[in-house]
């Protein structure tokens, strides 16, 4: 409820007075107190709905403050520009926002999906899935997995299901897709996000200038810069108005999958960057190998002790910052290797 304060200044918007307000939402937005839950009930929050309490336990975990020390794409890059796993999250979170907002969806929903949906990847960016898969030859290794695992079991913070659900889902390659259309928001924002700020960073690394990238993505989004965020984001809300769920339109898809194509041949996977890759691929290994024939080294305070060896041990690794994991690679080998 809402209640004046003394003066009339002040107005106090409590949980009840914000779960009102979401009934002012699109008829596709998820509203909070019709949460699927939680895996444990809890009472409810006398401010916060549920999905802003989700996202401040996500903003507090110490996977999300681990962020700040992972790579994105470009692994040690000399410069302070370049974009870490943490200021991707930030960025994909005001991109899902955006989406969230002028769809009127639900924000915080779309919040917490984004703050949380890569806590899971291991130190060196996305070499992690390439090195620990092996060591699960069924069912492989994926970051979102790994993300919805920390939140549940090695920092249990007993999430709603619809935030467990985004994060399971907000890679494009996992099926089923997500749930909610706040999920689909952080489908878009993340890889609007990835594509754009990769671009500038391979521009600011001198892997590519503007004139490299293909003439279909520059008619359509302009010069690599924000203006590709604004006519990517305008894209999805223009055809998600049209289409009543969250989408893009198909021409402008095309042309985003083109840039991505391009992305991942010129700079994902190029034989420069596979030397990075290759060389932090063979370093997670080295680590997994060893604290396999060392179980006893891994932390007590990071490990579940109900999980198979492989797992406790990856669970480790794959926590690593970039600089710890090359710390604990120094200790245990010496900077050679």
């Amino acid at each position: 409820m809402q209640t004046m304060a003394a003066s009339g200044r002040l107005v106090r918007r409590d949980r009840l007075a914000r779960e009102a307000e979401e009934a002012h939402l699109a008829a596709a937005a998820a509203r909070s107190a019709n949460s699927r839950g939680r895996l444990r009930p809890e009472p409810p929050d006398d401010y916060r709905t549920a999905f802003e309490r989700d996202r401040d336990r996500i903003l507090h975990s110490k996977a999300f403050r681990r962020l700040k020390h992972k790579t994105q794409v470009f692994i040690n890059p000399e410069g302070d520009h370049f974009v870490t796993r943490l200021t991707h999250t930030l960025q994909v979170t005001q991109i899902s926002r955006a989406l969230a907002a002028a769809l009127s969806l639900n924000e915080p929903l779309a919040e917490a999906i984004a703050l949380g949906h890569d806590v899971g990847h291991s130190p060196f960016g996305h070499t992690g899935e390439e090195a620990l898969s092996p060591y699960f030859p069924e069912r492989g290794w994926h970051h979102a997995a790994q993300s919805v695992r920390i939140f549940e079991v090695l920092e249990d913070l007993n999430l709603t299901w619809e935030v467990r659900d985004g994060i399971r889902a907000h890679s494009w390659k996992i099926e089923p897709p997500p749930s909610t259309q706040e999920a689909l928001c952080v489908r878009y924002g993340d890889r609007i996000a990835y594509l754009t700020h990769d671009a500038l960073d391979a521009m600011r690394a001198n892997v590519l200038s503007a004139s490299d990238f293909p003439n279909a993505v520059r008619a359509r989004f302009g010069e690599p810069g924000r203006v590709w965020i604004e006519a990517m984001i305008n894209a999805v809300i223009d055809e998600s108005l049209v289409a009543g769920e969250v989408r893009m339109d198909a021409p402008t898809l095309a042309v985003m999958n083109e840039l991505r194509a391009f992305m991942f041949e010129h700079v994902y996977l190029s034989e420069a960057q596979r030397l990075h890759t290759r060389a932090a691929v063979d370093l997670i290994k080295r680590l997994i190998d060893y604290h396999l024939e060392h179980p006893e080294r891994i932390p007590s305070s990071y490990r579940d002790t109900d999980a198979d060896e492989v797992t406790q041990v990856v669970d480790y690794v794959a926590g690593m910052t970039d600089r710890y994991a090359l710390q604990v690679h120094d200790r245990l080998f010496g900077l050679s290797g």
